[in-house]
């Protein structure tokens, strides 16, 4: 680890997170850094779970895929652990979630495989610098009637991100969002919540949804969850994942990764 003066915010985020210093969400750490959904699993699921993410590119944009039995990663992130450097996990067995610890070194084996994920939090300050708030109160994740393509164990159907914008910033947002592909690109769907079918009386993530406001619309991005939810309905033996809004921090610069 580079020392304090030549570490960058991604570095120093890490390394609060794997003392134990930061054990919360990740949201507004290290900005303009991307950040990255987590999914483990056993090599001998690891090319369906592949095929899974390459046949939903928007849902599931993959950034790594560790060697066998490696918790480092190499191309996003030279030498961060990923036992340690998130400050909270899930960890699945038989698609039942049992345990949400701050770190898996006692749970890593010689066969689990990683796969870093793209997260729609990246293009968060992209937003910002446009003058369009983001308001926490008005994000959810919830589960649509769209499917997902499947691919041997992995199926399910699409999670999405729902943001309530202004319309002027629904356009604003698409035109912006479309430059991250690697983070889920433009939004899948803005309006009604009916024709996707999404579940807006149990939102996965976010609180209750009594009624949106008149002024303000729903816009929905393909969401990082869906590989997660895929996995779980695959109700492999072991599954480990990053908990809901603690990700993993990423050297990649948004910016640098972005069309243009």
């Amino acid at each position: 680890m580079p020392t304090s003066e030549q570490a960058s915010p991604a570095q120093i985020a890490r390394s609060l997170i794997r003392s134990g210093q930061h054990q919360e969400i990740t949201y507004g750490l290290a900005p303009g850094y991307v950040q990255c959904n987590l999914v483990i699993i056993k090599a001998i699921h690891a090319y369906d779970f592949l095929l899974f993410c390459q046949r939903n590119q928007r849902a599931c944009p993959l950034l790594e895929v560790t060697e066998v039995g490696s918790p480092l990663t190499k191309q996003i992130a030279a030498g961060a652990d990923l036992r340690t450097d998130l400050p909270k996990y899930h960890v699945y067995r038989n698609g039942e979630c049992q345990d949400r610890p701050n770190h898996i070194k006692d749970l890593w084996q010689d066969d689990l495989v990683a796969f870093l994920i793209g997260s729609g939090i990246t293009f968060d300050q992209a937003l910002t610098r446009v003058g369009i708030p983001i308001d926490k109160r008005h994000r959810w994740v919830c589960r649509t009637r769209l499917k997902t393509e499947q691919a041997g164990r992995f199926h399910g159907n699409l999670i999405v991100t729902m943001r309530w914008l202004t319309p002027e910033h629904a356009i604003k947002a698409t035109q912006i969002t479309a430059r991250f592909p690697f983070n889920h690109g433009a939004p899948i769907h803005v309006g009604d919540p009916d024709i996707i079918g999404a579940d807006l009386a149990k939102p996965l993530h976010g609180p209750k949804i009594d009624s949106i406001p008149s002024h303000l619309i729903p816009v929905f991005w393909a969401c990082g969850v869906t590989s997660q939810a895929a996995a779980e309905a695959a109700k492999l033996d072991l599954m480990i994942t990053h908990a809901p809004a603690h990700g993993f921090i990423s050297d990649l610069k948004a910016d640098d990764i972005c069309l243009p």
